[in-house]
């Protein structure tokens, strides 16, 4: 059974595995949410991916250059969203609709903040990439080829993180007072007595 969206938090995940785990869920009917994806994971050092980056920005029109690109993207939910294109077969009315259920969003912006955010076990750097090898982050490396934004969304991410944690301590403390309140129940009292005679 599809659900009606799956967001995925995308820190921590290997940019390349997640792209194409996420482009085979899109081909299946699934509509896919990534956020906080200037938190993903490129295996190699930053220097050398942006050696990388700088070698494909070099590439221009093979006729006359200043036409029709390609367009070299520097945000990383740009750069993330043209990595599962080129896992799709775009051109096709298939690939089209697939690329359709796809957002990506740098940061969590306001409705998905408050909605359940999953990850993916086999894109996760800690599991697939071992603990000797070099990565970087593709925030540090989107900053160093000219995305200006970095600044503002770790501001706007604290600021989240900031009332996340605010309102996960008036939720404890509420549910607190609730299971105290319950505690007090002669009924309760009995009905856990007899659980325990019982082994539970």
């Amino acid at each position: 059974m599809f659900e009606k969206e799956i967001i995925i938090d995308g820190k921590g995940h290997i940019f390349g595995r997640l792209a194409a785990i996420v482009a085979k869920e899109l081909l299946s009917g699934q509509r896919i949410i990534v956020v906080r994806a200037e938190q993903l994971v490129l295996s190699g050092s930053l220097f050398r991916r942006k050696l990388d980056y700088e070698a494909w920005r070099r590439i221009k029109h093979q006729t006359n250059p200043k036409r029709n690109g390609p367009w070299h993207f520097k945000a990383p939910a740009r750069l993330f969203w043209r990595a599962v294109r080129g896992m799709l077969p775009r051109k096709t009315a298939r690939g089209e609709k697939a690329l359709e259920r796809l957002k990506v969003f740098e940061g969590i912006p306001f409705p998905y903040n408050t909605r359940k955010r999953r990850v993916v076990p086999q894109a996760l750097r800690v599991i697939r990439l071992a603990s000797v090898r070099k990565s970087c982050v593709m925030g540090d490396l989107s900053e160093k080829i000219g995305w200006n934004n970095g600044d503002l969304v770790k501001k706007l991410e604290e600021k989240r993180e900031a009332k996340a944690a605010e309102y996960f301590k008036s939720k404890t403390k509420v549910q607190n007072l609730i299971q105290k309140e319950v505690e007090k129940v002669d009924a309760v009292k009995t009905i856990r007595a007899k659980l325990a005679e019982l082994g539970y």
